[in-house]
């Protein structure tokens, strides 16, 4: 096995030059009449706010101060099932620190890490026990970020999973290890689970990615099973295009932004707003600076088509866990009240049989790292501390 060589992020200042010229030249759609007078979200991407956080991300926004904020942490990348993984290999500070692989989503990145890393790795400086210490494995996930170049093979959450699990036992050598993601990151620490459970000490998720979102499984529905189907119905009408478009055509939607920053933020945006609680203004959640470093790694590294490819995969046959599966492996899970759906229990514990934690969270949604990462860090520090 290839031996780990150290990292650091450093961004050409030619390329970032490049960025804010394409920025200084972006052509804005014209805004919709009717509806969108009153709520200029209604269609999508509110044209006011884009023109705004472009003029930001041109003349405002310091990427190198962002640059920064990852390189505290060290970095490495390692050639593993044909290619370099990127990852951030943080030590904890305290006695026997558990190893944690923690897992981000789309449309995320490492960049969602950068706060509750610390928290993670040393709570005593944040009012924890130093007992609940880990040591944090966060890649980036093959295909995303740093993990990407072009040309290289794509992959869905199998092989995700299973490239991950590589990582943590053949190339740092942990027997066994704790897993903690949502939005994908959740689906690939569900399918570890089922796949590599003789490695997990357990996995903790923030959102329910491999159970729960058929209709069909609903047999005789209790009031909270229909209150749930009458979200999900919603989801599905409403929010669910991207995934359609992402997972059938993600080639042609890849030339619009990879060539058009401003329609990459557009694209990214509206997600971090939609599914954040951010009672409609975003920068109430996820502040401008960490929303705009997320962005610019999926423009400088280019990744933004590769990163559809689970979408893909999912579509064409490529499923989580496979049919009549069952995972056995102790989880924990926290539920934010703007997650993007949030399946009851009853229909969890179909799949998920070892539930050891379960608890609703005050505040917070889909980003919940980056928007919480005090409740989360808490909420997975107290899951682990049962299995140590």
């Amino acid at each position: 096995m290839t031996k780990p060589t150290p990292f650091t992020l450093h961004v050409a200042d030619a390329e970032i030059a490049d960025l804010r010229d394409r920025l200084a030249r972006s052509r804005f759609p014209d805004a919709a009449p009717g509806e969108a007078l009153s709520d200029p979200w209604a269609y999508g991407t509110d044209v006011a706010y884009l023109r705004g956080l472009v003029d930001y991300w041109r003349d405002g926004f310091d990427w190198r101060a962002e640059e920064a904020a990852l390189n505290v942490f060290p970095q490495f990348r390692v050639p593993l099932d044909g290619i370099d993984l990127h990852y951030l290999h943080v030590p904890g500070v305290g006695e026997n620190p558990m190893p944690l692989l923690l897992l981000h989503g789309w449309p995320g990145s490492v960049f969602e890490f950068v706060d509750i890393i610390p928290r993670l790795t040393d709570p005593a400086r944040f009012g924890g026990d130093p007992r609940d210490a880990f040591t944090v494995i966060a890649p980036s996930l093959p295909g995303y970020g740093l993990s990407f170049k072009p040309g290289q093979k794509r992959y869905g959450v199998p092989e995700i999973a299973d490239c991950v699990a590589a990582l943590m036992h053949d190339v740092l050598g942990f027997s066994r290890f704790a897993a903690q993601g949502g939005d994908w990151g959740a689906a690939i620490t569900s399918r570890l689970a089922y796949a590599h459970a003789e490695k997990m000490i357990g996995i903790h998720v923030n959102l329910w990615a491999a159970a729960g979102r058929e209709a069909s499984a609903f047999q005789n529905p209790t009031e909270e099973e229909k209150r749930y189907l009458g979200e999900l119905a919603r989801w599905t009408r409403e929010e669910s295009g991207y995934q359609w478009i992402q997972g059938t055509r993600p080639q042609t939607l890849s030339f619009a932004l990879t060539d058009s920053p401003a329609g990459l933020a557009a694209w990214i945006v509206e997600k971090f707003r939609a599914w954040s609680d951010c009672d409609g203004d975003v920068e109430r959640a996820i502040s401008r600076d960490r929303m705009l470093a997320d962005i610019s790694f999926y423009w400088f590294t280019g990744a933004i088509g590769s990163s559809f490819w689970p979408y893909y995969a999912r579509l064409h046959g490529s499923a989580i866990l496979p049919p009549g599966a069952v995972i056995t492996v102790p989880t924990g899970y926290a539920q934010f009240p703007r997650e993007i759906l949030k399946p009851p229990r009853s229909a969890i514990e179909r799949v998920h049989t070892n539930i050891r934690r379960w608890t609703v969270m005050e505040k917070g949604g889909h980003f919940a790292a980056l928007e919480q990462p005090d409740a989360l860090a808490r909420e997975v520090r107290a899951f682990f501390h049962e299995l140590r």
